[in-house]
């Protein structure tokens, strides 16, 4: 009866490491499956700035990074004291010159100082007095500081606008597709200044999405009749080469306002 019950138990431990070894080789399995998901995900997208080089990277129109823009503590940081919206001339803004992308997904992180003000354009084409004249923006800027730090009026007047001329529009605000589309301040969460946000731009020929921490903000066909209107009739009615282009760089712009980059990367699509 002993010898039974030993066996038993012999048998019992057998099919127990057998199913343990089962379970075991299943789960290994199963994670080498999600991890080369993950190596595939992760290899769909091309870091333009990885905190390391500026490989790729110089002015508009130049060979060179202009003088600020420089990398630190892994950050692409343009080093510089802030400038008056006031007596903005025009900036050195920079281009990731290394190749053009069509349709893609862009995302970064980024922060800026009180009284911040830069952006982020696509489908950058050079031969121009600045990437703005050809290239879409989204806005990056201290919506809660700025109107208070800089005087707005004469810009405000230039757009046509004849009241609260001191304040920023919504036009001109975070994640705005600037001066085009204002975002959904219902959704839109911007942390304070000195923060780091995160932001993303989806461009497909019909449809452009720009996200700020997580959300989608705003949405539009680039080739409907209502976008066109807002083209012919707005601030860019003078510069006929805007968003004519489908593909393109992509550029960060000097606003005269310290402003901080890290993992700028692209996905094509």
């Amino acid at each position: 009866m002993k010898k039974i019950m030993i066996c038993m138990l012999l048998a019992a431990s057998t099919i127990a490491c057998k199913n343990s070894d089962k379970k075991q080789e299943q789960s290994e399995t199963k994670s080498q499956e999600n991890t080369a998901e993950v190596q595939q995900k992760d290899q769909d997208w091309q870091y333009l700035f990885d905190g390391s080089s500026l490989d790729g990277w110089r002015g508009y129109g130049e060979e060179e990074m202009p003088p600020g823009w420089v990398i630190e503590d892994s950050v692409l940081t343009y080093k510089t004291k802030l400038g008056k919206e006031e007596d903005y001339t025009g900036g050195r803004d920079i281009i990731y010159g290394a190749e053009e992308f069509d349709n893609f997904e862009l995302y970064l992180e980024w922060k800026i100082p009180e009284g911040g003000n830069s952006g982020i354009f696509y489908h950058v084409k050079e031969g121009y007095a600045n990437p703005a004249k050809v290239a879409p923006e989204y806005q990056l800027i201290d919506d809660e500081n700025y109107e208070n730090i800089h005087d707005l009026t004469g810009y405000n007047k230039s757009l046509g606008h004849t009241e609260n001329l001191s304040e920023l529009k919504p036009l001109n605000k975070t994640a705005a597709d600037y001066a085009m589309y204002e975002p959904d301040t219902t959704k839109k969460q911007l942390n304070p200044v000195g923060e780091w946000n995160t932001s993303k731009i989806v461009y497909t020929p019909e449809r452009v999405e720009h996200w700020l921490n997580g959300e989608m903000l705003l949405s539009f066909n680039p080739q409907s009749e209502e976008w066109q209107k807002k083209r012919d009739s707005g601030k860019w009615k003078d510069s006929p080469d805007y968003a004519k282009f489908k593909s393109g760089y992509i550029g960060l712009q000097d606003h005269a306002s310290p402003i901080w980059f890290k993992n700028i990367k692209i996905k094509k699509l």
